[in-house]
């Protein structure tokens, strides 16, 4: 049985046909493709007709969807950038320290007053006792006919004999009056006091002394029948002489007379 073969010609007649229905197909294609582009907003986008004999061809589809592409663009492009707003409106969302490093004023830091010294007033020397923790062996008064003008201290000889106040010495020695080596010492208040029958003086006359300053060491010089302290206080003048014990009484020395 022979076969139906197409003969030459009808090959040739045929070509030409399948090469048109594939034209009209990928036509069809690309114009649905370029819908679906156009749909999608994809900016720059252009639909080319493209077929494996011909030359690439823009159809009137793609060239819509590229203009409304390109205008999409271009309102794009001018919102980002359009400049940001100036003026208080701008500065106004800017809140805090960090929208100014001089906004934030700086405070001087107050010096603290600096204490002030207070001087301690020196308290005003005192009385002391001549020669203190001596037994009295006699008292102000009369004694054997004559007036004892002072009080008896007795020591160890050599121990020393104190200022009972400052003042300046008027008297150091022995000028032969009965008392022997004697001190008298000027306070400057109106009273002198007097330290006789010492074995030596530690002072001299127009000297400075101060209370409780050693003025001589106990002795028994002059008319003198031991070691001991012949004390005296002379008011106003001397050898105007009163009674020792209540005067160092009322300056907080107690004498046992």
């Amino acid at each position: 049985m022979q076969e139906d073969t197409p003969t030459q010609n009808e090959k040739t007649v045929a070509a030409p046909a399948r090469h048109r229905l594939r034209k009209r197909r990928s036509g069809r294609a690309l114009l649905v493709g370029a819908v679906a582009l156009a749909g999608l907003g994809l900016a720059g986008a252009s639909a080319v007709a493209l077929d494996r004999d011909d030359a690439p061809a823009t159809t009137a589809v793609s060239l819509d969807a590229q203009s409304r592409a390109e205008a999409a663009a271009r309102a794009d492009r001018s919102t980002r950038e359009s400049p940001t707003p100036a003026g208080p409106s701008a500065s106004a969302t800017t809140t805090g320290p960090a929208a100014s490093p001089s906004a934030t004023p700086t405070r001087k830091a107050t010096p603290k007053p600096k204490p002030t010294a207070t001087r301690t007033a020196k308290p005003k020397p005192s009385w002391v006792n001549p020669m203190k923790g001596a037994q009295i062996t006699s008292c102000y008064g009369q004694r054997w006919g004559t007036l004892h003008a002072g009080i008896d201290f007795a020591m160890p000889a050599g121990t020393p004999v104190r200022a009972a106040f400052g003042g300046t010495v008027e008297k150091a020695g022995d000028v032969g009056d009965g008392y022997g080596i004697s001190v008298v010492v000027n306070h400057g208040n109106g009273y002198l006091t007097h330290y006789a029958h010492l074995s030596t003086t530690k002072v001299s006359v127009g000297e400075k002394v101060g209370a409780g300053e050693t003025l001589g060491l106990e002795g028994s010089t002059g008319d003198s029948t031991g070691p001991h302290l012949h004390f005296e206080v002379h008011q106003g003048q001397l050898w105007n002489q009163i009674d020792p014990a209540p005067f160092l009484r009322a300056r907080g020395i107690t004498v046992a007379c």
